[in-house]
C-alpha cells in the first residue's frame, strides 16, 4: 500500500493539532442537533482548506467533498463519517479540559472522532490531485438516539454525488491503543423502544374483586416478556429485551387502573426484532385479555444494527494491518450498543471499526457514558491514517474496476 507511509507521516505531524482540536470539543460540549460551535469550527476549517462546504444538513450536520481539480463525472465517490454529539452527564473528571458545560460532556469520544475528521481532511486536501476519485466527509449531529444520521439523509447527505461506500470509526476506551476491532457482519446490534399502557379498572384496596388491578397486569406482562429470548428466539441467536420503567398508581391503599411500561429491545437482524416485536405484543395484549384489562402497545424504531460488508471488512483489515501490525487487529463478540452508522451503511456498504484508546501502561478506562470518561489521545493520529488510507485505497481499486 504506496500511500500508507506517507499518510501517517502526515497524520503523525498533525498530532499536536489533533489534541488541540480535541480538547477545545470538550471543554465546549453540545448535545444532540445543538452543535452549533462544534459544526462552525468544523465548516470553518473545511472551507480553509479550499473546500466547498454545506452546513445545516440535517440541521448541524457539515458534509464537503474533496476531489481532484480533474475528476470524471463517473469517478467514483467514499463517504468517511464522524459525529460530533455530547451527552447529557456532568463530568467528574479533574483535568485541563474539562466541560466547561454544567450538565454535558463528551463521554463518548465524538470530541476525538470530530477531531480526527478535521485531521483527514487536511491530509486528503494536501494531496487530493492524487486521488482515484471523490472523498464525502461527513460531520454528523445527533448520533446518541436522536436520529442525526437519518436526518441528514433525509436533507440530502448522501445526494451529489452519491457515495458507494461509507466507512467510519469509533475509538474505544477500554481496548488496548491502537489495537482495531475490524470484521464482516453485525459489529454493533439494533436498539429500538417499546411503551406500553396497561388499562384497567381502579379502586379501592380493600375491595379487590370490584377492579382490575392494572399493577397486577403489568408484572405479569414484565415477567412473560421475560421467556422470549429464552423461549422464543433462536438460543443460537443473540437478543435483549428490558423493561427499564415501571409506573403505576399513587396510593398505598389504591389499586391502579393505569400501569405504563417503557423498555429496550436489541437485536442483530431485522427478522429478529421483528420476531421480539410481534411476541410482545401478542403476550400483553393475551395477558390482559385473561384478566379484562386492555393495553396499548408502541413500537419505537431505533437504529439498524451496524453491518460491516465482507467487501469492506476486508480492505479495511489490510489496511489496519499494515498500519498496526496482524498481532493487533482482531474480531470480538459483537456488542449490544447501538450506533446509527447503521443508517449510512446500509445505503453505501462498507465498514464501521474500533480503535483502542486505553493506555497498556496505566489503569483501564472508566466505559462510555461514564462521567469520568476519558482516553488515550495518542489514538487520534491513528485513526487520521486509517480512514485517509481507507479512502484512498478505495477509491484506487474501484477505478481499476470502472
Amino acid at each position: 500500500m504506496q500511500s500508507l507511509d506517507s499518510l501517517q507521516c502526515a497524520a503523525k505531524a498533525l498530532q499536536p493539532q489533533l489534541m488541540a482540536w480535541r480538547r477545545d470539543f470538550h471543554m465546549h460540549p453540545e448535545l444532540g442537533f445543538e452543535e452549533v460551535r462544534t459544526a462552525g469550527i468544523v465548516a470553518d476549517h473545511l472551507r480553509g482548506l479550499g473546500l466547498e462546504v454545506c452546513t445545516g444538513v440535517g440541521k448541524t450536520g457539515v458534509v464537503a467533498l474533496i476531489e481532484p481539480d480533474c475528476v470524471s463525472e463517473n469517478a467514483p465517490t467514499v463517504m468517511l463519517r464522524f459525529d460530533m454529539d455530547a451527552l447529557p452527564i456532568c463530568e467528574a473528571n479533574n483535568v485541563s479540559y474539562r466541560s466547561s458545560v454544567d450538565g454535558i460532556m463528551h463521554a463518548c469520544g465524538h470530541d476525538g472522532h470530530t477531531a480526527i475528521g478535521m485531521g483527514v481532511a487536511q491530509v486528503l486536501t494536501s494531496c487530493r490531485n492524487d486521488l482515484a476519485g471523490r472523498v464525502k466527509l461527513v460531520f454528523q449531529p445527533a448520533e446518541e438516539g436522536l436520529g442525526g444520521a437519518l436526518a441528514m439523509i433525509a436533507d440530502g447527505a448522501l445526494e451529489g454525488p452519491r457515495p458507494a461506500a461509507a466507512f467510519g470509526l469509533h475509538l474505544w476506551s477500554r481496548i488496548p491503543l491502537d489495537e482495531i476491532i475490524v470484521q464482516e457482519g453485525p459489529l454493533m446490534a439494533g436498539a429500538d423502544k417499546i411503551q406500553l399502557v396497561v388499562n384497567g379498572v381502579g379502586g379501592h384496596g380493600a375491595m379487590p374483586h370490584e377492579t382490575v388491578d392494572a399493577v397486577v397486569v403489568a408484572s405479569e406482562i414484565v415477567l412473560a416478556w421475560q421467556t422470549i429470548v429464552s423461549r422464543t428466539v433462536d438460543p443460537t441467536v443473540p437478543a435483549v429485551v428490558t423493561v427499564g420503567s415501571f409506573h403505576a398508581g399513587s396510593a398505598s391503599n389504591v389499586i391502579a387502573g393505569r400501569a405504563e411500561l417503557e423498555g429496550s429491545i436489541r437485536s442483530f437482524s431485522i427478522e429478529t426484532r421483528d420476531l421480539l416485536v410481534r411476541r410482545l405484543r401478542q403476550i400483553a395484549e393475551g395477558i390482559c385479555a385473561a384478566h379484562d384489562a386492555s393495553c396499548e402497545f408502541t413500537f419505537v424504531p431505533g437504529v439498524l444494527p451496524t453491518i460491516n460488508s465482507a467487501a469492506g471488512a476486508a480492505l479495511m483489515r489490510e489496511i489496519a494491518t499494515t498500519l498496526v501490525g496482524a498481532e493487533r487487529v482482531s474480531s470480538m463478540a459483537p456488542a449490544m450498543v447501538g450506533e446509527d452508522m447503521s443508517e449510512f451503511l446500509l445505503r453505501a456498504p462498507g465498514c464501521y471499526v474500533l480503535v483502542g484508546a486505553n493506555d497498556p501502561d496505566g489503569p483501564l478506562n472508566s466505559p462510555h457514558h461514564s462521567p469520568t470518561f476519558d482516553f488515550d489521545e495518542r489514538m487520534l493520529s491513528t485513526g487520521v491514517t486509517l480512514l485517509a488510507a481507507a479512502a484512498v485505497e478505495y477509491l484506487q481499486r474501484e477505478t481499476l474496476r470502472l
